[in-house]
């Protein structure tokens, strides 16, 4: 029997192995993580592995979040900001109500259920994207928009979850009330993001100016901003994925004006590390996830039944985020000629198609997923439990390894790619200004 040390260190050097083999066979570490897990948990030999969602929720997104905001170009981000709201609040909500609808029309899924279902679903991973785009240089728009949407996406599809499971508990569910809820929860998070990121860039700035603080204890601090706010926003019943978020891009804007080059440079390398530590370990946690999965839905459904709900609630996923972007992003450009004078350029298809085929699902549905309660408020069992893990985990392997691995061949099909920049680390450049110079 494995000590959970034990158990730890050796999904580290698992992730290593797998990594360096991602590496040498050209295939985006993300999907050989998560096939190498899954192979490790179907082993009989393999401890049982239960995640807690919530070390997910509060361990691992809080400085995975943080991290992207604060390397996002705000420019940019406002520039696509219409793209990447449609992206990441519309679709998401668009995806919540055809997974719903498919699940209880075609598997006679409870409507309350098959909402929860279709909220899990619904936020891509922009992790497995990213790790899979920058082996291929794509157009700095796309990268933007995918960047962006991840940003928010996660908060959306946590925030219609947390609706849809309160209907549930309630037994009833007012589209008024849930907006509001969805409006003071969003909101809310933003607020605390901004007070948060404030704060933040106030501490950094007075213990530079009394000198009580050297690089070890600022880095420390920067692991720690994204919990500082994560957390009271929880407590507070708000998106604490929001707060990171908003939190990341405060601090992000304003990197110059509290680091050094001396000192970003040193940050950069720690951050990285954690960024790939925390990666590494989620992927694999996935794979093994499965076998807990399997075991609590054997017996209740025949083996043809959750392949064929798993095969259909997939290609929902998939082809509802394509019959989404085409409206999304040529309506919009023509409403903006026709009422407002405008004269932006349509986005070419194919760059569209580029984006609409990255839609890998990960670390944020599972943990939704293992999250879900065995009971309801009033104590009767949760309904379709286990076949809503099952089907989330079925989306993000059919997601990750379907789509992962074929989006450098539409990639190069469509010939969406970007010259070679010289430096590799070009694009890291804008991380902060005053470096850059």
């Amino acid at each position: 029997m494995f000590h959970p040390v034990e158990l730890l260190l050796s999904l580290l050097g698992v992730a290593v192995a797998i990594g360096v083999l991602a590496r040498y066979i050209g295939v985006p570490y993300p999907i050989l993580l998560t096939v190498g897990g899954l192979l490790l948990g179907l082993q009989p030999w393999t401890p049982p592995l239960t995640i807690d969602p919530q070390v997910v929720f509060l361990l691992f997104l809080p400085p995975l979040l943080y991290g992207a905001a604060y390397r996002t170009e705000w420019p940019d981000f406002r520039g696509q900001l219409r793209a990447i709201t449609l992206l990441a609040v519309g679709l998401v909500l668009f995806t919540t109500v055809l997974v719903a609808a498919a699940a209880h029309y075609w598997f006679g899924m409870p409507w309350a259920a098959a909402f929860i279902l279709g909220a899990i679903v619904s936020p891509p991973d922009a992790v497995a994207a990213m790790a899979i785009t920058e082996k291929i240089r794509v157009p700095k728009t796309i990268t933007i928009i995918l960047e962006g949407e991840s940003l928010v996406n996660d908060a959306s599809a946590l925030v219609a979850l947390r609706l849809a499971v309160g209907a549930l508990g309630a037994g009833a569910f007012s589209l008024s009330d849930a907006g509001m809820q969805f409006a003071v929860v969003s909101v809310g998070g933003i607020g605390i993001g901004l007070i948060g990121g404030w704060l933040i860039v106030r501490l950094h700035s007075w213990l530079d100016r009394h000198q009580l603080a050297d690089n070890k204890l600022t880095i420390t601090i920067t692991l720690l901003s994204p919990y500082a706010v994560c957390l009271p926003a929880e407590h507070l019943h708000v998106s604490g994925v929001l707060a990171a978020v908003t939190a990341g891009l405060w601090v992000g804007t304003r990197c110059e004006q509290i680091f050094s080059c001396e000192f970003y440079q040193e940050a950069r390398a720690v951050w990285e590390w954690v960024e790939f530590l925390l990666n590494s370990l989620i992927f694999i946690l996935i794979g093994l996830a499965i076998r807990p999965v399997l075991e609590s839905i054997d017996g209740h459904h025949s083996f043809d039944e959750v392949a064929l709900a798993t095969a259909t609630i997939s290609a929902v996923v998939i082809f509802t985020r394509l019959v989404w972007m085409y409206p999304a992003a040529y309506i919009p450009r023509w409403l903006d000629r026709r009422f407002l004078s405008s004269h932006d350029a349509y986005p070419p298809w194919r760059s569209v198609t580029v984006v609409g085929w990255t839609g890998m699902r990960g670390v944020v549905s599972l943990a939704a997923a293992l999250a879900l309660p065995r009971t309801c408020v009033n104590g009767s069992p949760f309904p379709e439990r286990e076949m809503i893990q099952f089907l989330t985990f079925g989306v993000i392997f059919v997601t990750l390894v379907g789509q992962g691995l074929t989006l450098p061949l539409v990639i190069r099909v469509l010939g969406v790619t970007a010259p070679q920049e010289a430096d590799p680390d070009a694009r890291n450049e804008h991380d902060n200004p005053h470096c850059a110079g």
